[in-house]
């Protein structure tokens, strides 16, 4: 579904799983923005769940990272309510029986690559839709 994900060279994953700690276990760069996208695994299915991106461009050119670029947006970020990641994914986890989940993440704005990490965002967000009819379901808008 992400084509494009060979441009992106600075990427990587990690697994995040209710026995640890998101923070311990994120790899994402502290000091770079882009696009992640999250699988869940459960009972042996993979299912993408999530798609976000970090930060913004300002207009005049400049990144506008925030401090701890995709790792704090992934790991404190807030999702289903005011609560940071590394303790909701927790939870949902635990709550939907999810066996772990897989994060992705793409550094889209650096010296090799100037994506805009919403244009990026919303290409992949485009394309599930136009494939599912829906939003990943952890999604609860775009």
């Amino acid at each position: 579904m992400f084509d494009e994900s060979g441009k992106y060279k600075n990427n990587d994953h990690f697994f995040f799983t209710a026995k640890v700690k998101l923070e311990d276990v994120c790899n994402a760069p502290k000091d770079a923005s882009g696009v992640y996208i999250v699988h869940e695994l459960k009972n042996g299915r993979i299912d993408l769940v999530y798609i976000d991106y970090s930060r913004i461009v300002q207009g005049d050119g400049g990144i506008m990272h925030s401090n701890g670029g995709l790792y704090d947006r992934i790991v404190n970020g807030h999702q289903f309510g005011k609560i940071p990641r590394k303790k909701s994914w927790k939870q949902k986890l635990i709550d939907e029986k999810i066996d772990a989940l897989d994060i992705y993440w793409y550094d889209t704005m650096n010296e090799n690559t100037q994506d805009i990490p919403a244009f990026v965002g919303a290409r992949i967000m485009q394309k599930f839709f136009e494939f599912n009819g829906r939003l990943p379901r952890w999604n609860n808008e775009f």
